[in-house]
């Protein structure tokens, strides 16, 4: 492999080789890989195949999570959130019940593989807001996610951005289903679609990064469930800190410096 140091920069493939970017650097290497057809068919690459199928699946099920929490996530996420989902899904996958290539997702069973996921790998949560608190729990029909903060001195536990004068605690609650491969189909499918990726969110008052706050804060997300969901699908619960700046009697978001966490699955 070499690094191109002249200034005329490609991409994309010529003359059996292949340019691309990575880094900030223009890279060259020889182009080569096995005809895809070759790949679905031929005996000796059935453990790519299977592969292949898990990781694909790993990303669809990530994209639902990630799906789950759209009216946030861009607020918070970091630029590697898309491949650290896909990953820790893939984990939820190798766990997962099955033959290799068609293991299942079980959410359930494994949230404590999703439990602790930094949205913003740059901020973990527990780096900027440290006081003492429980996780979200949940209600009978796992519908109503509830997350309660006891009263807190925010001098002394939080760690604000330069320049913040505010913040709000936040509360999201997503469904995610259990994923099955489909012979029929030849792919994953949800196993619940129609509770898969239902969501809310809930903010708290907004608060000055000094001082008492002076009472309990209290979110509460409620997805809107009559009857007990089932055990085919997890409720995933997150908690975050939002910071602002106030100038004048205007709030404004201080994007880069936010976090938010998986606390709990239930």
């Amino acid at each position: 492999m070499a690094k191109q140091k002249g200034f005329i920069k490609l991409q994309g493939s010529l003359g059996g080789l292949t340019f691309y970017e990575s880094g900030g650097n223009s890279i060259v290497k020889t182009t080569g890989g096995v005809d895809k057809s070759r790949i679905n068919s031929d005996p000796n690459y059935k453990r790519t195949r299977e592969n292949m199928s898990e990781f694909g699946a790993s990303a669809t099920v990530g994209k639902a999570l990630r799906q789950g929490f759209s009216s946030i996530i861009k607020n918070i996420k970091d630029s590697t959130i898309t491949g650290r989902i896909t990953g820790i899904m893939k984990r939820v996958n190798s766990l997962g019940s099955g033959l290799r290539g068609r293991r299942e997702f079980e959410i359930l069973d494994n949230s404590e593989v999703l439990e602790g996921f930094e949205f913003n790998s740059k901020v973990p949560l527990s780096t900027v807001f440290y006081p003492e608190y429980t996780a979200p729990t949940l209600d009978a029909n796992r519908s109503i996610a509830t997350w309660v903060v006891p009263d807190f001195n925010a001098s002394n536990f939080l760690r604000p951005p330069e320049g913040a004068t505010h913040f709000k605690l936040i509360l999201v609650s997503t469904v995610l289903s259990n994923y099955t491969y489909s012979a029929g189909l030849k792919k994953y499918e949800p196993v619940a679609p129609t509770e898969n990726k239902v969501n809310g969110i809930t903010y708290s008052n907004a608060f000055p990064v000094v001082g008492e706050l002076g009472a309990v804060t209290t979110l509460t997300v409620d997805l809107g469930f009559s009857s007990p969901l089932p055990n085919t699908v997890g409720v995933i619960m997150a908690t975050g800190i939002i910071f602002y700046q106030q100038i004048n009697t205007e709030l404004y978001e201080l994007s880069s410096t936010n976090a938010m966490r998986i606390s709990a699955v239930g």
